[in-house]
């Protein structure tokens, strides 16, 4: 297929200060390691961070920023940390190079994704039981 671009008034450009998502998240299988809350802080993580993928924002900034309650934010980074994609000590984030083949540091692939708490109240597993 001849691709051409649809609209050549808005066509990309590179930036001057440019964060890029690898395609290795889509052909390496990371995306289903996290859930789509989890990959909206990655998103967030990418394009704040430094050459290094060092940034650091407070988990009440994200949470807003993401519409995220503090704990979903908490499990966002859990799920990411899990997948091998940021490392966190607080209150630094780095986004990881995704060096190892698709493989997170744990040898096993996490389960499916935990559904993520909103920003919202709702709940607690503890109150319905």
């Amino acid at each position: 297929m001849q691709k051409e671009p649809i609209n050549r008034e808005q066509l990309r450009r590179t930036p001057a200060q440019f964060s890029w998502l690898d395609h290795r998240l889509v052909r390496g299988n990371y995306l289903g390691r996290a859930s789509a809350p989890a990959w909206g802080l990655y998103l967030v993580l990418v394009t704040v961070g430094d050459a290094d993928g060092l940034s650091y924002y407070a988990t009440r900034t994200l949470a807003r920023m993401l519409t995220l309650s503090e704990d979903g934010l908490v499990e966002a980074r859990r799920q990411l940390i899990q997948a091998g994609v940021i490392a966190y000590a607080e209150p630094l984030y780095q986004v990881l190079a995704l060096d190892r083949a698709g493989l997170p540091p744990s040898s096993t692939p996490p389960a499916t994704a935990t559904p993520m708490p909103t920003a919202s109240p709702s709940p607690r597993r503890e109150e319905l039981a």
